[in-house]
């Protein structure tokens, strides 16, 4: 769901930023830079603070959902982590790219300055991204669970080997399967992990999954789309006993033959900041190079 909203006022500011690099660290210090010219108060998670010689007030990344506004700077991989953290809180998120694709950081690092304070001054959208939550249930009891923005991933945990599953959406069998494993994904996911399995673009605000196979032991089997709205269950087979359930290739848990990963959507979903310039269309075109042999148009 998009909204288009203006005249907001934040009150309170959060910043995070990866900590790994000093790019980031160098749009870190502008994006303080414009915050301390504005009537914002600010706050820096503590260990982004560690990287940064600030006079701002340091929280711990989980005071963040106090913030009316989140600012992220990094790749999206730093946005999923903080979405995840803070998607029951209803805070918005904004990114600042210093990553290399960036669907879900917005702002380049040319543009912090001019993206920032139009943000801030209440010119940009918000668009609420769904999560997807799984959990792992083992001789009846639930032993894991995360969420997750992008997918959840389960496959054989090894490069060398296949594993057998079953596929049920609703309680209704679908295939069994032998592959590396399956990919579900949220359309915000889309343009990551199940693009480069052969999975279908779906534009952000679409209420569906994707469940893309990844390299299966047949010719015909290819991805589905199915409503955002299905609960998908993956039980492993006997001989599974190496697979992997991960959740934006951030979370991991292993596996144990028989056990079945049931996947949903999540209750609640994520609070993206765009800058009112921002139109996925073009991000398309501009990060996968859609039309790039037809010349300039």
């Amino acid at each position: 769901m998009t909204s288009a909203l203006s005249g907001r006022e934040f009150q309170l500011v959060g910043l995070v930023g990866r900590q790994d690099s000093d790019l980031v660290v160098e749009s870190l210090h502008s994006a303080l830079e414009v915050l301390r010219n504005t009537s914002c108060e600010v706050v820096v998670e503590e260990l982004t603070a560690s990287t940064l010689r600030s006079e701002f007030r340091t929280v711990p990344r989980d005071e963040l959902g106090q913030c009316d506004l989140v600012v992220v700077v990094g790749g999206d991989g730093s946005i999923l982590g903080v979405a995840r953290d803070l998607a029951h809180t209803g805070t918005p998120v904004l990114g600042v790219n210093r990553g290399s694709l960036g669907f879900l950081a917005d702002i380049s690092p040319q543009h912090i300055e001019t993206g920032l304070r139009d943000v801030l001054s209440g010119n940009f959208r918000l668009e609420v991204h769904f999560l997807l939550t799984h959990s792992v249930c083992r001789d009846g009891e639930i032993v894991h669970t995360a969420a997750a923005l992008n997918d959840v991933v389960v496959n054989s945990g090894s490069i060398t080997r296949m594993m057998d599953f079953s596929l049920r959406i609703d309680d209704e069998f679908v295939y069994d399967q032998r592959s590396d494993g399956l990919i579900v994904s949220t359309p915000t996911g889309s343009t990551a992990y199940s693009l480069s399995a052969g999975g279908p673009i779906m534009v952000p605000n679409l209420d569906a999954l994707a469940l893309v196979p990844m390299f299966p032991h047949t010719l015909t089997s290819r991805p589905l789309v199915v409503p955002g709205s299905s609960e998908i269950s993956i039980i492993l087979g006997s001989s599974a006993d190496s697979a992997l359930v991960s959740a934006d290739s951030q979370i991991n848990f292993t596996l144990h033959p028989n056990d079945e990963v049931r996947i949903r959507k999540h209750p609640h979903g994520v609070n993206i900041a765009y800058t009112t310039t921002h139109n996925f269309f073009e991000a398309c075109r501009r990060k996968l190079d859609w039309g790039s042999r037809l010349g300039n148009r």
